[in-house]
């Protein structure tokens, strides 16, 4: 098995200084919790910050911690006191954290931060440079690293990558208000598979990615036009048994005799978080008084066990909440306490294991309410303790363990009077019932447990992977690319036929501004200058348009693709007669459309309509054009027009014409030793689908295609024409005669 690399922003084990010795001690927090408990069953290094803090100067003791953490199956990132608090404390914290979690009223925007954020995620993959092998498969974690996928993939453009995000992913309406966006998302999709706890942090991310990026996805595929990028729901396990097994030890049974009796016969109800913000402790407080004072019957008989872990002290909005719960806390008991009793019992500290489980095992009711959470593995450790079957889950419905946890009472923590509701029910719930919910659940968290979350994420990363090496076996490698230039430079007749826009210049979200650069009319010119070189510029834009771009060159243009065709110094022709008597059926629809659908426009050529939805919100243009085209199907099922798809158009046109159609005047009238066709659009698989086998049919972008190859990007076709004009300049010839052609000939494609 190849050896997993974990990187996340710290390890499973801090390091600290005592007495001058190095100490080390298991790292708190869900994803250090979690992936800890498994990572040493694996061929395995994991590479996180220590929690140490090293100058520049102490080399020797760097030394020491990478030699002590080797043994743990770790290698250290060392981060200074100024990164933690620019990088940590400022960005993860006062910036991602509140906004991934909707809490954007406490997102600051610093871009010193950023900067910050920027040059630590440089850090984490100089540290992983340090240790990665050829084969290793790296799983990046969490919201920290959010840049690293990318940066590595610059470094390892083969390595098998992928992420996973532990916390909520939000809607695009509150993520798009972080000016980074763009290089967040762009940093992500370094990876091969993203995975996160639900489907709709999914959602929510491919939204964001074609809202801000323009990429479109099919069944949670992303085509970024280099690569493919997987999406995924996993919903994070715990390690079951440990907790279930933990549950009946003598240490955790002598821990809960000793709360039973602290507590007697009443009725424990157990809040255990990390302080934070983003859990609703002062909400739970809130209700837990107004449950007192509106049922004054369960005044002495239930106390609140609140346990806060302390966690991000140094950040002012955690200290503003300490103080918050402090006061809730000693409002609560000053005004229902008694000598023998106190409503809340309050823990600000961290809590060792054996105590943990024997709090979970003594409650009567666990009261999990978040306002938001990626997933809480509080919740799923507090089933797995029960192994009689008895206690109740209150859970929020916020929280990501919601969607796997139905059989809990589920509330929202911003509803008072539904958190009461669902104390009283808990604490009045008969047993059975309790052990009927609890049980479900028990069975599904032991099937889906850490273990296997890690092994479907892996297999699942394989599979991307596979499928990323499977497509990359089409793509124009150096090695193809040599041998296409080559088979150039030895040919004596060449057909060129290029498709515009996407190919020859950039897609434009303003067809208008896509207009062409001299770098793309001098590689035309160059071409078409060669002798034995014919060139032909094919598009859907009109003849007019085209003329008065190209007209002068010696080229030969298909505008309206197909529908007009211009040899070279020649005039305009239209191959086939045509009529545009349907237009006035087809018009109306489209003005329609266009009323509704905010940026939308119609552009009339002259045997044409096409329906434009580029500029418009992209998850609506989308579901606008689907409809319309329903509708396009039906309004023309008499009519001789087709209604054809292409990039964020809908076009309506003769069913005669095509780019296949109008190349082949060109194909079928010349034995072409070297025959090249590029395009990118959906509209240029005719022109494929009419090539020759042994031509060099290329689509640009990396979506499946009848051309032979792909080429990764746009910016690459330039270049390519470019070597192929460096041949002629330099007189370079070397043909290879390959099997099936006879003198380098190819044979015409041409009908009959």
């Amino acid at each position: 098995m190849k050896r997993l690399l974990i990187v996340s922003n710290r390890l499973p084990i801090s390091v600290s200084r005592k007495n001058g010795d190095l100490r080390l001690q298991r790292s708190v927090g869900g994803l250090a919790t979690g992936v800890g408990s498994f990572y040493k069953s694996y061929e395995s290094l994991w590479v996180g910050w220590p929690g140490i803090n090293i100058q520049k100067q102490q080399n020797e003791e760097k030394e020491r911690i990478v030699d002590v953490l080797r043994k743990e199956q770790c290698h250290p990132v060392f981060l200074s006191p100024y990164d933690i608090r620019h990088y940590y404390d400022g960005f993860c914290n006062n910036t991602l954290w509140p906004l991934l979690h909707y809490f954007n009223l406490h997102a600051e925007y610093d871009p010193k931060t950023w900067q910050v954020y920027q040059r630590v995620n440089e850090k984490f993959c100089d540290a992983v440079m340090e240790v990665a092998r050829p084969d290793d498969t790296i799983w990046v974690h969490d919201y920290h690293l959010m840049l690293l996928p990318q940066m590595l993939r610059e470094r390892l453009p083969d390595a098998e990558i992928g992420y996973f995000h532990h916390i909520p992913f939000p809607s695009f309406e509150v993520f798009r208000h972080l000016p980074w966006r763009e290089e967040i998302l762009s940093g992500l999709l370094g990876a091969d598979l993203i995975g996160f706890h639900t489907y709709g942090y999914v959602r929510h991310f491919l939204s964001s990615v074609r809202r801000l990026l323009g990429y479109e996805h099919t069944f949670g595929e992303v085509r970024t036009g280099t690569r493919v990028v997987r999406t995924d729901l996993f919903p994070m396990g715990i390690d079951y048994h440990r907790f279930a097994d933990s549950a009946g030890s003598a240490p955790v049974q002598k821990e809960i005799t000793r709360i039973r009796q602290m507590y007697g016969k009443r009725k424990i109800i157990l809040s255990f978080d990390r302080m934070d913000y983003t859990k609703g402790i002062p909400l739970r407080l809130e209700a837990f008084d107004a449950l007192l004072e509106k049922k004054p019957d369960y005044q002495g008989k239930v106390s609140l066990v609140l346990v806060a872990v302390p966690s991000r002290t140094g950040v002012r909005s955690y200290q503003t909440l300490k103080k918050r719960i402090d006061e809730l806390v000693g409002r609560i008991n000053g005004k229902y306490g008694t000598t023998d009793w106190v409503p809340v019992r309050y823990f600000y500290n961290f809590l060792p294991f054996e105590t943990l489980v024997a709090f979970y095992s003594a409650a009567d009711v666990a009261l999990v309410t978040p306002l938001r959470d990626g997933m809480n593995l509080m919740a799923k450790e507090y089933v797995a303790t029960r192994t009689d079957g008895t206690g109740v889950l209150i859970l929020s419905e916020m929280a990501g363990a919601a969607e796997e946890l139905g059989e809990a009472i589920i509330v929202n923590p911003n509803d008072r009077d539904a958190v009461i509701e669902a104390i009283e029910t808990a604490l009045a719930m008969p047993e059975k019932e309790q052990i009927e919910r609890n049980r479900t659940m028990q069975r599904r968290l032991m099937r889906y447990d850490i273990e296997h979350w890690v092994g479907d994420f892996l297999t699942r990363l394989g599979d991307a992977r596979t499928v990323r090496v499977e497509r990359s076996e089409q793509i124009v490698t150096p090695a193809i690319r040599d041998e296409l230039v080559s088979d150039y430079a030895a040919g004596k007749g060449r057909l060129l036929l290029l498709d515009y826009d996407g190919t020859l210049v950039p897609f434009a979200a303003r067809p208008q501004k896509a207009v062409p650069g001299d770098a793309t009319r001098e590689v035309l010119k160059s071409l078409s200058r060669t002798p034995g070189n014919e060139v032909v510029v094919i598009s859907g834009r009109d003849r007019s348009t085209l003329d008065n771009w190209f007209g002068e060159l010696d080229i030969g243009i298909i505008a309206e693709h197909g529908v007009w065709v211009k040899e070279r110094s020649g005039e305009w022709r239209m191959p086939e007669p045509l009529s545009d008597e349907w237009k006035g059926e087809i018009y109306p629809l489209l003005e329609l459309y266009t009323d509704r659908t905010p940026g939308a426009f119609i552009e009339e050529k002259d045997y044409s309509l096409v329906w434009h939805y580029r500029r418009t919100d992209p998850l609506l243009g989308a579901q606008r054009a689907k409809d319309l085209k329903d509708d396009l199907l039906h309004l023309t099922s008499n009519l001789n027009v087709g209604v054809m798809d292409g990039n964020k158009v809908i076009e309506i046109k003769n069913n005669v014409v095509n780019k296949g159609r109008a190349a082949l005047n060109w194909v079928s009238r010349h034995a072409w030793e070297f025959i090249l066709a590029i395009g990118d659009d959906r509209t240029d698989e005719d022109l494929f689908e009419a090539m020759p086998p042994d031509a060099y049919s290329i689509k640009v972008g990396l979506a499946p295609s009848r051309a032979r190859f792909n080429l990764v990007a746009q910016r690459d076709v330039l270049p390519l024409l470019r070597r192929c004009i460096e041949c002629d300049k330099k007189g370079v010839s070397g043909k290879k005669e390959r099997p099936g052609r006879e003198k380098g000939l190819i044979e015409s494609a041409a009908p009959g």
